[in-house]
Protein backbone atom coordinates (compact mmCIF):
# COMPACT_ATOMS: atom_id res chain seq x y z
CA UNK A 1 0.00 0.00 0.00
CA UNK A 2 3.03 2.27 0.73
CA UNK A 3 3.81 2.84 -3.01
CA UNK A 4 0.06 3.92 -3.74
CA UNK A 5 0.32 6.65 -1.38
CA UNK A 6 3.09 8.53 -3.16
CA UNK A 7 1.22 11.28 -5.63
CA UNK A 8 3.26 11.37 -9.08
CA UNK A 9 5.92 14.62 -8.90
CA UNK A 10 4.59 15.50 -12.20
CA UNK A 11 0.85 16.10 -11.66
CA UNK A 12 -1.01 18.67 -9.50
CA UNK A 13 -4.74 18.30 -8.17
CA UNK A 14 -6.47 21.63 -9.26
CA UNK A 15 -9.08 22.95 -6.53
CA UNK A 16 -11.41 23.01 -9.35
CA UNK A 17 -11.15 19.25 -9.92
CA UNK A 18 -11.55 18.55 -5.86
CA UNK A 19 -14.54 20.56 -5.85
CA UNK A 20 -15.79 19.03 -8.95
CA UNK A 21 -15.30 15.41 -7.41
CA UNK A 22 -16.54 16.64 -3.80
CA UNK A 23 -20.03 17.29 -5.84
CA UNK A 24 -19.91 13.71 -7.96
CA UNK A 25 -19.45 12.28 -4.47
CA UNK A 26 -22.12 14.19 -2.72
CA UNK A 27 -24.18 12.14 -5.55
CA UNK A 28 -23.24 9.03 -3.82
CA UNK A 29 -23.15 9.90 0.23
CA UNK A 30 -26.84 11.10 -0.48
CA UNK A 31 -28.01 8.29 -1.99
CA UNK A 32 -26.68 6.17 0.73
CA UNK A 33 -28.37 8.21 3.47
CA UNK A 34 -31.72 7.36 1.86
CA UNK A 35 -31.31 3.78 3.11
CA UNK A 36 -29.01 4.70 6.21
CA UNK A 37 -31.36 7.42 8.13
CA UNK A 38 -29.26 10.02 10.39
CA UNK A 39 -25.67 8.61 10.10
CA UNK A 40 -24.02 10.83 7.39
CA UNK A 41 -20.82 11.31 9.09
CA UNK A 42 -20.51 7.31 9.13
CA UNK A 43 -21.45 7.30 5.51
CA UNK A 44 -18.64 9.76 5.03
CA UNK A 45 -16.33 7.97 6.45
CA UNK A 46 -17.48 4.52 4.64
CA UNK A 47 -16.46 6.55 1.60
CA UNK A 48 -13.23 7.43 2.61
CA UNK A 49 -12.36 4.10 3.43
CA UNK A 50 -13.58 2.79 -0.06
CA UNK A 51 -11.46 6.16 -1.67
CA UNK A 52 -8.69 5.37 0.24
CA UNK A 53 -8.39 1.78 -1.28
CA UNK A 54 -9.03 0.63 2.06
CA UNK A 55 -11.09 -2.40 4.11
CA UNK A 56 -13.75 -1.33 6.11
CA UNK A 57 -14.78 -3.04 10.04
CA UNK A 58 -17.76 -2.29 11.28
CA UNK A 59 -18.05 -2.74 14.80
CA UNK A 60 -21.52 -2.52 16.95
CA UNK A 61 -24.78 -4.09 18.44
CA UNK A 62 -26.94 -6.09 15.88
CA UNK A 63 -29.46 -4.76 14.22
CA UNK A 64 -28.28 -0.96 13.92
CA UNK A 65 -27.76 -1.33 9.86
CA UNK A 66 -24.26 -2.91 9.44
CA UNK A 67 -24.56 -5.02 6.82
CA UNK A 68 -27.59 -2.97 5.21
CA UNK A 69 -24.59 -0.13 4.45
CA UNK A 70 -22.61 -2.28 3.96
CA UNK A 71 -24.79 -3.87 0.60
CA UNK A 72 -25.52 -0.37 0.28
CA UNK A 73 -22.05 0.54 -0.66
CA UNK A 74 -21.58 -2.18 -2.85
CA UNK A 75 -25.10 -1.45 -4.66
CA UNK A 76 -24.56 2.37 -5.17
CA UNK A 77 -21.21 1.62 -7.05
CA UNK A 78 -22.22 -1.53 -9.41
CA UNK A 79 -19.83 -4.06 -7.53
CA UNK A 80 -20.01 -7.37 -7.55
CA UNK A 81 -20.79 -8.34 -3.21
CA UNK A 82 -20.97 -11.78 -1.81
CA UNK A 83 -21.73 -12.12 1.45
CA UNK A 84 -20.00 -15.02 3.96
CA UNK A 85 -22.06 -16.03 7.71
CA UNK A 86 -19.10 -16.34 9.82
CA UNK A 87 -19.38 -18.98 12.13
CA UNK A 88 -17.06 -21.15 14.61
CA UNK A 89 -17.25 -23.97 12.38
CA UNK A 90 -16.37 -22.30 9.37
CA UNK A 91 -12.97 -23.36 7.99
CA UNK A 92 -10.85 -21.15 5.63
CA UNK A 93 -11.12 -23.62 2.94
CA UNK A 94 -15.51 -22.24 2.54
CA UNK A 95 -13.93 -18.75 2.13
CA UNK A 96 -11.33 -19.44 -0.31
CA UNK A 97 -11.59 -22.05 -1.97
CA UNK A 98 -9.92 -25.40 -2.04
CA UNK A 99 -7.89 -27.71 -5.08
CA UNK A 100 -10.43 -30.41 -5.75
CA UNK A 101 -9.53 -34.07 -7.79
CA UNK A 102 -11.31 -34.28 -10.76
CA UNK A 103 -11.12 -38.08 -11.96
CA UNK A 104 -12.05 -37.36 -15.30
CA UNK A 105 -8.07 -35.84 -15.91
CA UNK A 106 -5.85 -37.43 -12.74
CA UNK A 107 -5.30 -34.46 -11.49
CA UNK A 108 -6.48 -31.01 -9.06
CA UNK A 109 -8.60 -27.81 -10.07
CA UNK A 110 -8.78 -25.00 -7.88
CA UNK A 111 -12.46 -24.44 -7.18
CA UNK A 112 -12.63 -20.63 -5.89
CA UNK A 113 -14.69 -19.56 -2.92
CA UNK A 114 -16.84 -16.61 -2.06
CA UNK A 115 -13.38 -14.37 -1.64
CA UNK A 116 -13.34 -13.87 -5.07
CA UNK A 117 -15.59 -11.10 -5.85
CA UNK A 118 -15.27 -7.19 -5.58
CA UNK A 119 -16.65 -6.67 -2.42
CA UNK A 120 -16.70 -9.47 0.33
CA UNK A 121 -18.81 -8.91 3.25
CA UNK A 122 -17.45 -10.80 6.27
CA UNK A 123 -20.20 -11.10 8.31
CA UNK A 124 -19.94 -10.96 11.96
CA UNK A 125 -16.32 -12.06 11.45
CA UNK A 126 -15.32 -12.34 14.99
CA UNK A 127 -17.36 -15.52 15.81
CA UNK A 128 -14.88 -17.27 13.63
CA UNK A 129 -11.86 -18.99 14.98
CA UNK A 130 -9.10 -17.20 14.86
CA UNK A 131 -7.17 -19.89 11.97
CA UNK A 132 -10.63 -18.80 9.92
CA UNK A 133 -9.80 -15.18 10.46
CA UNK A 134 -6.41 -15.21 9.49
CA UNK A 135 -7.41 -16.58 6.08
CA UNK A 136 -8.29 -13.55 4.72
CA UNK A 137 -4.92 -11.92 5.57
CA UNK A 138 -3.17 -12.42 2.25
CA UNK A 139 -6.28 -11.52 0.10
CA UNK A 140 -6.75 -8.36 2.47
CA UNK A 141 -2.67 -7.16 2.22
CA UNK A 142 -1.80 -8.65 -1.76
CA UNK A 143 -5.23 -9.15 -3.10
CA UNK A 144 -4.56 -12.59 -4.13
CA UNK A 145 -5.20 -16.25 -2.45
CA UNK A 146 -2.33 -18.81 -2.67
CA UNK A 147 -3.51 -22.77 -2.64
CA UNK A 148 -1.01 -25.28 -3.07
CA UNK A 149 1.87 -22.78 -3.51
CA UNK A 150 -0.18 -21.46 -6.20
CA UNK A 151 -0.99 -17.32 -6.31
CA UNK A 152 -4.78 -16.51 -7.97
CA UNK A 153 -5.41 -13.03 -8.25
CA UNK A 154 -8.65 -11.45 -6.99
CA UNK A 155 -10.75 -9.02 -9.02
CA UNK A 156 -10.16 -5.46 -9.54
CA UNK A 157 -11.18 -4.20 -7.16
CA UNK A 158 -11.42 -6.05 -3.91
CA UNK A 159 -13.11 -4.61 -0.92
CA UNK A 160 -13.24 -6.33 2.69
CA UNK A 161 -16.42 -5.16 4.53
CA UNK A 162 -16.52 -6.83 8.06
CA UNK A 163 -18.91 -7.06 10.96
CA UNK A 164 -18.32 -7.44 14.34
CA UNK A 165 -19.86 -7.87 17.32
CA UNK A 166 -18.62 -6.16 20.52
CA UNK A 167 -16.45 -8.94 22.34
CA UNK A 168 -18.30 -8.97 25.44
CA UNK A 169 -21.31 -11.22 23.65
CA UNK A 170 -21.28 -15.22 23.92
CA UNK A 171 -19.26 -16.67 21.10
CA UNK A 172 -16.83 -14.20 19.98
CA UNK A 173 -13.12 -14.26 19.12
CA UNK A 174 -10.55 -11.49 19.51
CA UNK A 175 -9.40 -10.64 16.22
CA UNK A 176 -5.93 -9.96 16.60
CA UNK A 177 -3.44 -6.99 16.13
CA UNK A 178 -2.56 -8.49 12.78
CA UNK A 179 -5.78 -8.84 11.51
CA UNK A 180 -7.44 -5.38 12.64
CA UNK A 181 -4.52 -3.82 11.31
CA UNK A 182 -5.25 -4.84 7.79
CA UNK A 183 -8.69 -2.56 8.28
CA UNK A 184 -8.19 1.46 7.32
CA UNK A 185 -11.05 1.82 9.38
CA UNK A 186 -13.22 0.75 12.11
CA UNK A 187 -16.55 2.42 12.37
CA UNK A 188 -19.69 2.09 14.23
CA UNK A 189 -23.36 3.04 13.77
CA UNK A 190 -25.34 3.86 16.85
CA UNK A 191 -28.58 4.03 17.31
CA UNK A 192 -30.39 6.21 15.15
CA UNK A 193 -31.24 10.06 16.64
CA UNK A 194 -35.76 10.28 17.34
CA UNK A 195 -36.61 12.02 14.01
CA UNK A 196 -34.57 9.63 11.81
CA UNK A 197 -36.04 7.02 13.83
CA UNK A 198 -39.67 7.75 13.62
CA UNK A 199 -38.88 8.40 9.69
CA UNK A 200 -37.49 4.90 9.73
CA UNK A 201 -40.42 3.68 11.25
CA UNK A 202 -43.25 4.97 9.58
CA UNK A 203 -41.44 4.85 6.25
CA UNK A 204 -41.04 1.98 3.99
CA UNK A 205 -38.44 -1.09 4.89
CA UNK A 206 -35.15 -0.19 4.20
CA UNK A 207 -34.45 -3.62 2.21
CA UNK A 208 -37.21 -2.87 -0.09
CA UNK A 209 -35.69 0.72 -0.91
CA UNK A 210 -32.38 -1.19 -1.18
CA UNK A 211 -33.37 -3.43 -4.02
CA UNK A 212 -34.63 -0.21 -5.85
CA UNK A 213 -31.63 1.26 -5.49
CA UNK A 214 -29.80 2.50 -9.07
CA UNK A 215 -26.01 2.86 -8.88
CA UNK A 216 -24.87 5.77 -7.80
CA UNK A 217 -21.60 6.27 -9.25
CA UNK A 218 -19.27 3.57 -11.53
CA UNK A 219 -16.75 2.20 -10.34
CA UNK A 220 -14.41 3.56 -13.02
CA UNK A 221 -15.22 7.07 -11.80
CA UNK A 222 -14.63 6.39 -8.07
CA UNK A 223 -11.57 4.45 -9.64
CA UNK A 224 -10.54 8.26 -11.09
CA UNK A 225 -10.91 9.80 -7.62
CA UNK A 226 -8.61 7.18 -6.10
CA UNK A 227 -6.18 8.46 -8.15
CA UNK A 228 -6.86 12.03 -7.38
CA UNK A 229 -6.93 11.08 -3.54
CA UNK A 230 -2.99 10.26 -4.10
CA UNK A 231 -2.45 14.19 -5.48
CA UNK A 232 -4.19 15.81 -2.53
CA UNK A 233 -1.06 18.02 -1.70
CA UNK A 234 0.51 17.23 1.99
CA UNK A 235 2.53 20.19 3.32
CA UNK A 236 5.46 19.45 5.34
CA UNK A 237 4.08 21.31 8.34
CA UNK A 238 1.10 18.48 8.16
CA UNK A 239 3.63 16.12 7.98
CA UNK A 240 5.20 17.47 11.33
CA UNK A 241 1.59 17.08 12.73
CA UNK A 242 1.02 13.77 11.81
CA UNK A 243 4.58 12.40 12.89
CA UNK A 244 3.90 14.22 16.12
CA UNK A 245 1.26 12.23 17.39
CA UNK A 246 2.74 8.63 15.91
CA UNK A 247 5.07 9.85 18.22
CA UNK A 248 3.27 10.49 20.91
CA UNK A 249 1.03 7.08 20.48
CA UNK A 250 4.39 5.25 21.16
CA UNK A 251 5.68 6.68 24.38
CA UNK A 252 3.78 4.33 26.21
CA UNK A 253 5.76 1.80 24.24
CA UNK A 254 3.16 0.54 21.67
CA UNK A 255 2.17 2.66 19.54
CA UNK A 256 0.91 3.10 16.09
CA UNK A 257 3.22 1.53 13.35
CA UNK A 258 4.67 3.31 10.47
CA UNK A 259 1.78 1.55 8.48
CA UNK A 260 -0.88 2.99 10.41
CA UNK A 261 0.88 6.71 9.56
CA UNK A 262 0.66 5.42 6.20
CA UNK A 263 -2.99 4.65 6.80
CA UNK A 264 -3.94 7.82 8.62
CA UNK A 265 -2.21 10.06 5.96
CA UNK A 266 -4.40 7.93 3.20
CA UNK A 267 -7.51 8.85 4.86
CA UNK A 268 -6.79 12.31 5.26
CA UNK A 269 -5.90 12.65 1.75
CA UNK A 270 -9.71 11.20 1.01
CA UNK A 271 -11.75 12.87 3.50
CA UNK A 272 -10.14 16.17 2.03
CA UNK A 273 -11.25 15.26 -1.40
CA UNK A 274 -14.50 14.54 0.00
CA UNK A 275 -14.80 17.82 1.41
CA UNK A 276 -13.57 19.37 -1.77
CA UNK A 277 -10.08 20.77 -1.32
CA UNK A 278 -7.06 20.01 -2.96
CA UNK A 279 -4.60 19.98 -0.11
CA UNK A 280 -4.85 17.91 3.23
CA UNK A 281 -5.29 20.62 6.91
CA UNK A 282 -5.12 19.25 10.42
CA UNK A 283 -8.53 18.95 10.35
CA UNK A 284 -8.97 16.36 7.72
CA UNK A 285 -6.88 13.77 10.55
CA UNK A 286 -8.78 15.10 13.24
CA UNK A 287 -11.96 13.96 11.07
CA UNK A 288 -10.45 10.74 10.54
CA UNK A 289 -8.16 9.72 13.19
CA UNK A 290 -10.50 7.91 15.65
CA UNK A 291 -11.69 5.79 13.18
CA UNK A 292 -8.25 4.66 11.62
CA UNK A 293 -6.10 5.16 14.92
CA UNK A 294 -8.84 3.65 17.48
CA UNK A 295 -8.73 -0.20 16.86
CA UNK A 296 -4.54 0.14 16.44
CA UNK A 297 -3.96 1.37 20.01
CA UNK A 298 -4.49 -0.73 22.99
CA UNK A 299 -6.36 2.42 24.50
CA UNK A 300 -8.98 1.97 22.16
CA UNK A 301 -10.99 4.93 21.03
CA UNK A 302 -10.25 6.90 24.17
CA UNK A 303 -6.58 6.98 23.76
CA UNK A 304 -7.23 7.83 20.06
CA UNK A 305 -9.16 10.86 20.93
CA UNK A 306 -6.70 11.40 23.69
CA UNK A 307 -3.79 11.83 21.09
CA UNK A 308 -6.18 14.05 18.60
CA UNK A 309 -6.83 16.30 21.51
CA UNK A 310 -3.19 16.67 23.21
CA UNK A 311 -1.15 16.90 20.16
CA UNK A 312 -0.98 20.33 19.09
CA UNK A 313 -0.95 21.43 15.71
CA UNK A 314 2.01 23.59 14.00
Amino acid sequence: MSSDLIPPTNLTLTTADALTSAQRLKVLTTALSQIILGKEKVIKLAVTCLLARGHLLFEDQPGVGKTLLSQALAQSLGLQFRRVQFTSDLLPADILGASIYQRETGGFSFHPGPVFTQVLLADEINRATPKTQSALLEAMEEGKVSCDGVPHPLPVPFFVIATQNPSSQIGTFMLPESQLDRFLMRLALGAPDRVSEREMLQGRDRRELLREMPTAMAWSELEQMQKLVRLVHVSPALLDYLQDLLAASRRQGHGLSPRAGLALLAAARAWALLEGRAMVLPEDIQAVGTSVMGHRLIGDVDEAERLLTETVIP
